[in-house]
């Protein structure tokens, strides 16, 4: 029961990373209805920045972090508008395809870059551990908690109260009557990607620091996951993002912890066909009819 409870607490940890990834894909989709499969990839990305900062620079791991999210951020729009605006108007399957398309493009770039071998993350930040009772806690998994946290209520405020977070509220509902309004849907979009790609980074760096290891496949996985943990919170609603995040690192961590660590990855995807089968538009999500 104590390493189950353990392996719990570590969900929370892994789980506030598939929520800051979740919260790109849900993003993305709430406003142009696009799955942005190459999200992972900026995850890796910015993994690799925060690398380069930290080894060629000399940099501490916050100063990275934030610059890392500014590149990726940045990274971001230049993919929206070389791959996805000039989409925008054609099949959502285009749309789709183009997404994987850069996915694949991104990884062989960076293979080609740095090589396939994995690397390890410089420990910009000496590992401490603090027990309390049987619990144990490491100070990195409190720095991923608690960063996680941070910007996932910055998100929140910059979604509610700033102009370009009402303005990303009203391209999602009907982008042709705000731009009638005077709001402009591009820059609209390429903020919501700029966002959503400076999340990643931050993600990136934080599970470099965390399992100590990056390479250019690293973001598959955990981009897939974090796709799952978007659906299941319900995909377009950016609370039901982070709550789906938290839900996938929980489970994960569980079955390992009950001795199905070789199937954790099984148990997610499984949870994803339960969700759609049961509850199609997720935790949070409304099953919206639309006429024919």
């Amino acid at each position: 029961m104590e390493m189950f409870i353990q392996q719990l607490i570590n969900g929370l940890f892994l789980g506030s990373i598939y929520a800051l990834l979740a919260l790109g894909y849900t993003m993305v989709y709430g406003i142009i209805k696009l799955i942005n499969f190459a999200h992972g990839e900026v995850y890796m990305l910015g993994a690799f920045m925060g690398y380069f900062f930290i080894n060629n620079f000399k940099l501490g791991f916050f100063p990275a972090l934030i610059l890392s999210m500014a590149c990726a951020a940045v990274i971001g729009v230049v993919i929206e508008f070389l791959a996805y605006r000039p989409l925008r108007k054609s099949t959502r399957i285009a749309a789709l395809i183009t997404a994987i398309g850069v996915s694949f493009l991104l990884q062989n770039v960076m293979i080609q870059m740095v090589k396939s071998d994995p690397r390890a993350f410089p420990q910009a930040i000496k590992l401490e551990t603090y027990k309390f009772g049987f619990i144990e806690v490491s100070n990195i998994q409190l720095i991923i908690l608690f960063v996680s946290l941070f910007l996932m209520i910055l998100l929140q405020v910059i979604v509610k109260k700033s102009k370009m977070g009402k303005a990303m509220r009203a391209v999602s509902v009907d982008a042709d009557a705000a731009q009638l309004m005077g709001i402009n849907v591009n820059r609209t979009i390429s903020f919501t990607f700029a966002l959503g790609s400076a999340l990643a980074a931050a993600a990136g760096m934080l599970i470099g620091l965390y399992y100590n290891s990056i390479d250019p496949m690293m973001g598959v996985v955990p981009g897939l996951k974090s796709f799952v943990a978007a659906v299941v919170g319900g995909i377009g609603i950016i609370p039901g993002a982070a709550i789906g995040g938290f839900v996938i690192g929980l489970l994960e961590t569980a079955a390992v912890a009950l001795g199905f660590s070789d199937y954790k990855d099984a148990v997610v995807y499984a949870l994803l066909i339960v969700i759609l089968l049961i509850r199609p538009a997720g935790i949070l999500g409304k099953n919206i009819k639309e006429k024919v």
